[in-house]
């Protein structure tokens, strides 16, 4: 299992971003995305923290279809 790097809610927004998701609504610390180009792509929620937990991080990932080593690419760029 690959190393998950240390990113806070704002960095993970950017990332999935770059695959499509928009923001479509924030509530309080939590923002909201959606991929409308890609409907297969789960809405996600991310806490507005500095740092997101692992468990957090990886269950955002796999429900963007991302593998960890992409994840940490498009967070690298």
């Amino acid at each position: 299992m690959a190393k998950l790097p240390v990113v806070s809610g704002r960095e993970a927004v950017k990332v999935f971003e770059k695959i499509g998701y928009r923001v479509v609504r924030r509530k309080g610390s939590h923002i909201r995305l959606r991929d409308d180009k890609n409907k297969r792509h789960e809405p996600l929620t991310i806490p507005d923290h500095k740092e997101l937990r692992t468990g957090l991080l990886r269950s955002l990932i796999r429900d963007a279809d991302l593998t960890v080593e992409e994840f940490e690419r498009l967070w690298k760029e």
